[in-house]
């Protein structure tokens, strides 16, 4: 294989060695200038047949999965604030092709696949530097290529495991409330928030096993829509916070508190002292976003959720829309007051003095992000992972969490959370609360207003997830055609197989012990592999439909949707 470096004014002190170590290769790229150079964007670029390949997979990409020509190649972006450096090439049956990994999960970067059309071949590139960044007096990164004909899903999971031990990204503790249910009250309540009812909802979620309450956007304003009030971080929104957090532990919740960490409104009084520390503005110049690269600016930001940690004895911290720490023309302009000139690395900055002086508070501090922060370098600093806003959306639920989970490693991921309409069936809302039985279930709704079969579907199915929690967390995940983003997966712990089926009606039972959801369109499934086997049938809130004895090879069993088959 001919690797080669295409690049401007650094291509002369650019090198490349590589080393092959059975079914992975490693391409290490080196930048050595005889001084400092601020550096522009540089390529490592080579090419692979195409041979038994049918999509891609990235960890932000969606629903886009297919492949691409290389004029128009698929493109996984990653800096420290978005995205991850990972992008594999994936058969139809699920074997990894080619699965590229970067060791650098900070400097923004872009890798891309795209097929060439009058060679069947697959262009790859690993393009460096595509956002402004510092000066550099040398530069070392690994590409690693898998080119392994494993599951796409072990693969993934190895890669989060190189970042982790040989990359030294190693990621914050996790405490075991994060891998608990939780209720947010954003699309119960949105803006509109007081004390009585939030603590009545926390009261309400103790029944459910919920152990979290999180209150989001709305408590720091009393002026509803927008952000053109954020920044000085007073409790406007609901006055008495700290009675509001002390009545909700006395309940017996835990709370998480909502900040958008780099918004300051025009409207509030620190925006005078800090209107000439940004990067660019939104909402018609009414919100602008802070410059992390300002020493105040981050000591400033720093002491916001020291002092609200403290003051509020909060559990934890919603820290929101970090990716909006990105470059502007603005940004290019020198500064002398600045401490960086990267943008990434001051965000790393900034978020390591953050997690530090959490810590030293609360070591069991819970701190949430959410897409498109979710890669390795930014797990340094939270322990929640949570997919980004789809509300009502089952489906775009289900495939963020598998993407989540192959690349977080130990992290919590959480799901989206989760709402409904109080008219929809039990059987619809089961659907949702099934396409996120591998994550942290977040929920959204206001749990009193609930009809009672709702209520009883929310309470089988986060009992459910409570007691298996360790299969479906902590056992190996995997998932089958990724190119329809997933229609069928499990997760596998100690002969113990928890599987779900989307769009894929078949289970094979290859295990000691299995549980099949079914989360699809149809009311059966079809068992492969446990002719003799018993089996016991749930509805979508527990209560038994049926039992009987698989006799047969492939057998078809009436299951309702949103239902349960336990087999013993």
């Amino acid at each position: 294989m001919k690797y080669y470096v295409e690049a401007g004014k650094l291509e002369k002190y650019a090198k490349i060695e590589v080393t092959e170590l059975g079914d992975v290769t490693e391409i290490k790229f080196k930048i050595e200038p005889d001084e400092p150079v601020v550096p522009d964007k540089i390529t490592v670029r080579w090419c692979e047949p195409v041979t038994e390949t049918f999509s891609f997979w990235g960890p932000n990409v969606g629903t886009l999965r297919h492949l691409a020509a290389a004029w128009g190649p698929r493109v996984t972006t990653s800096r420290l604030a978005s995205g991850a450096p990972v992008h594999s090439i994936i058969s139809s049956n699920d074997q990894n092709r080619l699965t590229i990994a970067v060791s650098d999960a900070s400097t923004p970067l872009d890798i891309k696949t795209g097929v060439i059309e009058d060679t069947a071949e697959m262009d790859c590139r690993v393009v460096f530097f595509t956002l402004p960044c510092e000066a550099i007096d040398g530069y070392e990164a690994t590409i690693r290529l898998d080119y392994s004909r494993r599951h796409f899903c072990d693969v993934l999971r190895d890669v989060a495991a190189w970042w982790e031990n040989e990359c030294g990204m190693k990621p914050m503790n996790v405490p075991d409330l994060a891998k608990m249910p939780m209720n947010s009250l954003w699309y119960s309540y949105h803006q509109y928030l007081e004390r009585e009812k939030i603590v009545a909802e926390a009261a309400a979620s103790v029944p459910y096993g919920m152990k979290t309450v999180i209150i989001d956007d709305g408590w720091q304003t009393a002026d509803k829509g927008g952000y053109s009030h954020c920044g000085d971080w007073q409790p406007l929104g609901l006055p008495d916070i700290k009675q509001t957090v002390a009545e909700v532990h006395a309940a017996g919740m835990k709370l998480i508190l909502w900040f958008s960490v780099p918004f300051i409104g025009i409207y509030s009084d620190n925006y005078e002292r800090f209107k000439d520390k940004t990067l660019y503005s939104l909402f018609e110049d009414t919100t602008y976003t802070l410059d992390p690269r300002y020493p105040d600016v981050r000591e400033y930001l720093v002491n916001i959720y020291v002092n609200a940690l403290k003051e509020y004895d909060l559990d934890g911290m919603k820290l929101d829309f970090i990716d909006s720490f990105c470059p502007s023309d603005k940004s290019l302009l020198p500064d002398d007051r600045r401490d960086y000139v990267s943008i990434d690395d001051a965000v790393d900055a900034l978020m390591t003095e953050t997690k530090d002086a959490l810590v030293a508070i609360k070591p069991d501090v819970m701190i949430e992000f959410r897409q498109s922060y979710i890669g390795p370098a930014i797990r340094k600093f939270g322990n929640m992972l949570r997919v980004g806003d789809c509300p009502c959306d089952a489906l775009a639920n289900r495939r963020a969490i598998i993407d989540l989970r192959l690349i977080s490693g130990e992290t919590a991921v959480h799901s989206d959370m989760l709402m409904w309409n109080k008219t929809d069936s039990a059987e619809s809302v089961a659907l949702q609360l099934g396409g996120v039985l591998f994550a942290v279930p977040q929920i959204s709704v206001r749990l009193e207003e609930l009809p009672e079969e709702q209520k009883a579907a929310l309470a089988y199915y986060l009992k459910f997830w409570i007691d298996h929690r360790d299969v479906l967390l902590g056992g190996k995940l995997y998932a089958s055609d990724a190119a329809v983003t997933y229609s069928s997966a499990y997760a596998e712990k100690d002969g113990t197989r928890i599987t779900v089926a989307y769009t894929n009606p078949v289970v094979k039972y290859e295990t000691e012990k299995l549980i099949a959801v079914n989360c699809g369109a149809g009311d059966y499934l079809y068992f492969e592999g446990a002719d003799g086997k018993y089996y016991r049938t749930v509805t979508c809130t527990g209560a038994e439909f049926s039992r009987g004895v698989i006799k047969s090879a492939v057998e078809k069993i009436r299951v309702p949707r949103g239902g349960m088959v336990y087999f013993s």
